[in-house]
C-alpha cells in the first residue's frame, strides 16, 4: 500500500508539472533569417502591438535608449563583416538599441547582446558601433512593431524599423565582391593544402583507395609547413600501405609538431603508432 501511494503521489507531481497552463505572448518572438548577398543576417526580436496607446514620445520616450522590440534584447547576427554609414562593424551577434528622434533616429549596435531590455550598467566601451537613420512617416499606422529586411541587393540591403505611423531606414553593405572574388582565385588557383588533406582523409577513413589517399596526402604537404594531424594522417596511410620506415619518420613529424603546439592527445596517440611499429 505505501508503494501504491508513492506510485500515486509521484503521478499526480508529473501531472502538475507536465500539465501547465500555456497562455499566448502579448509580444510574440519573430526570428528572420535572411541572406544578402553572400552574407548570412539573422534577426532575433520580440513584437509587440499599438493596441490603441501613443508610441513614439509616449509608451517609447524620445531621446532615451530603447530596447527596440520588447522582453530581451533584439538580436542581430552578421556572417561577415558588414559597413553601415561608412563604417566597418565586424562579424558577431549585436544587441539592437536605438534611440528615436523626431528628425532621426540612433542606432546602436551593442557587444553584450544577452540584457533584457536596455542593460542597467550601461556600457559606451561596449558599442561596437553607433549611427544614424532616415525617418519616414507611413500613411497608416503599423498596428505591430516590424523589422525587416527591404532592398535587398548583391552588396547592400536595408533594414527597416516600423511602427505606428513610423519607419526607419538603416542602409549595411556586404562584402560580395571581396568573398566572390576569393573564391574565384581559390579555384583558378586550384585545390588547397586543406582541400587535399580532406581528400585524403576520406579515401584512407572509408577505405576507398590508399593509394590514392597517399598522393593526395602527399601533395597536402607540398610546398607548406604542415600541423600535426596532417603528418598524423600521412603516417597512418604510410603504415597501412606498408611503407613502415615513410610512416615512422611522419609519426615524428606529428609528435614534434604536436608538442609544440601542446597537443597532448596526438603526442600519445603518435607515441602508440611509435611502440606499435617498433620504433620506441
Amino acid at each position: 500500500m505505501k508503494n501504491l501511494i508513492l506510485f500515486l503521489c509521484a503521478g499526480f507531481i508529473s501531472c502538475v508539472s507536465f500539465g501547465q497552463i500555456q497562455t499566448p505572448q502579448p509580444s510574440p518572438f519573430s526570428r528572420i533569417e535572411q541572406k544578402v548577398g553572400l552574407t548570412d543576417v539573422t534577426l532575433e526580436y520580440s513584437r509587440p502591438g499599438m493596441r490603441g496607446r501613443t508610441i513614439f514620445g509616449d509608451l517609447v520616450p524620445y531621446d532615451q535608449v530603447w530596447r527596440t522590440g520588447a522582453n530581451s534584447n533584439t538580436k542581430i547576427t552578421f556572417s561577415d563583416n558588414v559597413t553601415i554609414g561608412g563604417e566597418e562593424l565586424p562579424m558577431g551577434t549585436y544587441g539592437l538599441y536605438t534611440v528615436p528622434k523626431k528628425g532621426e533616429w540612433e542606432v546602436i549596435f551593442y557587444k553584450d547582446s544577452n540584457n533584457w531590455g536596455v542593460p542597467q550598467d550601461w556600457d559606451e566601451e561596449k558599442i561596437a558601433l553607433r549611427t544614424t537613420a532616415k525617418v519616414q512617416e507611413l500613411p497608416f499606422p503599423m498596428e505591430t512593431f516590424t523589422i525587416m529586411f527591404d532592398e535587398l541587393k548583391m552588396d547592400s540591403a536595408t533594414l527597416n524599423i516600423i511602427w505606428d505611423h513610423t519607419v526607419v531606414l538603416l542602409e549595411f553593405e556586404v562584402p560580395t565582391d571581396a568573398i566572390t572574388m576569393a573564391s574565384i582565385d581559390r579555384v583558378m588557383n586550384g585545390p588547397t593544402a586543406n582541400d587535399y588533406f580532406a581528400a585524403a582523409s576520406y579515401y584512407h577513413d572509408s577505405g576507398k583507395n590508399l593509394n590514392k589517399a597517399y598522393e593526395y596526402i602527399q601533395k597536402a604537404v607540398e610546398g607548406n609547413d604542415p600541423a600535426f594531424w596532417v603528418y598524423r594522417k600521412k603516417s597512418l596511410i604510410e603504415a597501412d600501405l606498408g611503407k613502415k620506415e615513410e610512416a615512422v619518420k611522419s609519426a615524428k613529424l606529428s609528435k614534434a609538431a604536436a608538442e609544440k603546439a601542446g597537443n597532448q592527445d596526438y603526442v600519445k596517440m603518435n607515441n602508440d603508432s611509435l611502440k606499435e611499429w617498433g620504433a620506441q
